[in-house]
């Protein structure tokens, strides 16, 4: 049963969980994380185990009373680290943590999106730590208890039967022995129901084990079908590339062509152009040679307009040289009456100051007065 046992935990640290386990075992907090294993070679460096953030479950075993951090990336399992108390999760970052698998030997790195999820994973798993703390626990006391129960069960069989031979009468021999008798019945039926529980464990984990064989040879024979077909895969491709080397080579002719014929058509395009450019020019000069024709027409008129213009002009200029008389007549008068003016203001400021000392005088006098009338 032993030996079964140690199968089976080897077979479940290495390969996928198998179909009763899952039925056995129920996801307790589930986060999405991208995964790293430290390098195997260098012990130092992260390599990532998956291409993207996949799911990281905890699971809990209620037959074995063990916990689980599961994840599967399609049918690759990635993580399957059985939580023990002594492991630790460490956070290195904001939104990374790690913790080390010495089962699997090797350690587990899980980088999230938030700094939350990071703490809510860090809590579950001490969470679980002191739950397999506290399992491991109730396991020791229980096999402890089991075992002193067997122990003084040993011992206290041959001092019963030592009293049962010295004590005389059946009577006495039963009255004595019945407490002890009853506690040995109840430790044996605890003991047969432990064995029969561990037998029907074993039968259990035997026919998981059948099973996994079983699918462990399906998965076998499918390997073998796949490495057949990829044989196949390769003759094809190699004969699909050989196909491709030579469609790419006509290609290629066929673009060469194109280009000359592309060429041969930019070289049209550009001489109809070129062409079109020269009718547009040789029309622009017909058209400036007829307006020419048409302004030598209209020359001996304009003539005529020109005299008649300068004759006005001359007029025009009689007429100003006048009034530039007139003009200069005008300022003159203008400055005179400005200088008469000037002469005017001075006059005018001489006469508000004489004015402006008779008021001061007269406002002497009033104020003479009033004192004088203040006197009297």
């Amino acid at each position: 049963m032993a030996a079964i046992n140690q199968l089976n935990q080897n077979f479940n640290s290495k390969h996928s969980t198998s179909i009763a386990g899952l039925r056995r075992e129920q996801p307790i907090y589930t986060t999405r994380a991208h995964v790293f294993q430290i390098d195997p070679t260098t012990k130092k460096n992260w390599v990532p185990a998956s291409k993207q953030a996949v799911t990281v479950s905890y699971f809990y075993d209620s037959t074995r009373n063990s916990y689980r951090i599961i994840s599967v990336d399609g049918s690759k399992v990635i993580i399957n680290s059985t939580i023990t108390p002594n492991m630790t999760f460490t956070k290195t970052s904001q939104k990374f943590g790690q913790w080390a698998d010495s089962r699997a030997n090797t350690v587990f790195g899980l980088g999230f999106s938030s700094e939350q999820q990071l703490t809510k994973f860090a809590e579950k798993f001490q969470e679980v730590k002191e739950a397999a703390k506290l399992a491991r626990d109730k396991s020791q006391e229980k096999v402890e208890t089991l075992s002193n129960h067997s122990q003084e069960s040993g011992r206290e069989t041959p001092s019963t039967n030592q009293a049962s031979s010295i004590n005389g009468t059946d009577d006495e021999k039963i009255s004595h022995v019945g407490p002890e008798a009853a506690l040995l019945k109840s430790e044996n039926e605890l003991l047969k129901s432990a064995v029969e529980q561990s037998n029907t464990n074993a039968k259990k984990w035997e026919t998981e084990l059948q099973t996994l064989r079983e699918s462990n040879a399906r998965l076998v024979d499918a390997l073998q079908e796949s490495s057949a077909n990829v044989e196949s895969w390769k003759k094809q491709l190699s004969a699909c590339k050989e196909e491709s080397d030579t469609l790419r080579e006509k290609i290629a002719e066929l673009e060469a062509q194109c280009d000359e014929a592309n060429q041969e058509k930019q070289r049209n395009a550009q001489l109809t152009v070129r062409v079109q450019e020269l009718e547009t020019e040789l029309n622009d000069k017909e058209q400036e040679l007829e307006n020419l024709r048409k302004q030598a027409e209209i020359i001996p008129q304009l003539m005529a307009e020109c005299e008649s213009i300068t004759t006005k002009l001359q007029a025009a200029e009689t007429k100003n040289k006048e009034l530039e008389g007139r003009i200069e007549g005008l300022q003159l008068d203008m400055e005179d009456s400005q200088q008469k003016q000037g002469n005017m203001k001075n006059e005018l400021k001489k006469f508000m100051d004489i004015l402006d000392g008779k008021i001061d005088e007269l406002h002497e006098f009033r104020q003479g007065l009033s004192k004088l009338g203040v006197d009297n």
